[in-house]
């Protein structure tokens, strides 16, 4: 039986067939980090710390002539969105209705992926994962207020930073969702589309990004930002009422920057 106890739950196979591809579809489109940097596993729910390959000297000796030493490991996070759904949307499904109300699964997908995000860029602190753009070793490139025309001297800045530290392309750029609008809506002079500008800079993809302030030029080399992942994002059961099923979203994961001079913060004032 998984931990999940999804045999528990008041839910057909066909509803679970469709909660798990509203979660998919959902949660794709908003997990920026997966799209920019590595990933490794799942590696399952039993998984529990990343191996960081160091040791801490222990003060003292256990037993004279014995030097002892532990192994230093990250501990993976988990993460939990709970949402529910209701009973008769769930009856109506299995009738056959195609416009069931998900609007709390795709609020708690919604949740769930800017967490992720938020921590991978900017990281958790009670987690002890530090994130992306407040590890880099370069000087953050302010953007400015809202002159997107000016947006591709800032990532070309940001490209030419990388370069100078020997950081390879090609390069991603996650955008946050203000700085991602406009940029969609932005048409240079001459009538070229903005993204594509961006796009021929850094060579590589450009992400909407929830959850990222500002954006985040990075190296798409790889070995630079390690995401573990023990179990990958699934929905879980918790309890049911005569009205509701309460499930939930949850994933566990580690994040660790290998390389802190292989990215660079676009900040927003």
């Amino acid at each position: 039986m998984s931990h999940l106890l999804r045999e528990h739950a008041p839910v057909t196979e066909a509803g679970w067939r469709e909660i798990d591809t509203e979660a998919r579809e959902r949660l794709t489109p908003a997990l920026a980090t997966r799209k920019l940097i590595d990933f490794a596993g799942p590696l399952g729910w039993e998984y529990s710390a990343t191996n960081l390959g160091r040791v801490a000297e222990l003060a003292g000796e256990p037993i004279v002539g014995i030097e002892a030493r532990q192994r230093r490991v990250l501990p993976l996070l988990e993460l939990r969105a709970p949402f529910t759904v209701s009973r008769d949307e769930l009856r109506d499904l299995d009738r056959g209705a195609a416009d069931i109300d998900f609007e709390a699964l795709d609020a708690a997908a919604q949740r769930i992926a800017v967490a992720e995000n938020r921590a991978v860029f900017h990281g958790l602190s009670a987690a002890s994962i530090g994130g992306i753009a407040e590890l880099t070793t370069h000087p953050g490139i302010s953007l400015g207020d809202s002159d997107f025309d000016r947006y591709p001297t800032h990532v070309a800045r940001a490209v030419e930073m990388l370069l100078s530290a020997g950081i390879d392309g090609p390069y991603g750029l996650a955008l946050g969702p203000e700085c991602y609008t406009g940029v969609i809506e932005t048409t240079e002079r001459g009538g070229y589309p903005l993204l594509d500008h961006l796009r021929k800079i850094i060579g590589g993809p450009l992400v909407w990004s929830p959850g990222v302030s500002g954006a985040v030029v990075v190296s798409e080399r790889g070995g630079d930002f390690l995401f573990e992942s023990g179990q990958d994002l699934s929905v879980g059961y918790d309890h049911h009422d005569a009205d509701n099923v309460h499930l939930y979203l949850e994933e566990s994961f580690s994040f660790r920057v290998a390389t802190p001079e292989a990215a660079v913060a676009l900040v927003r004032p």
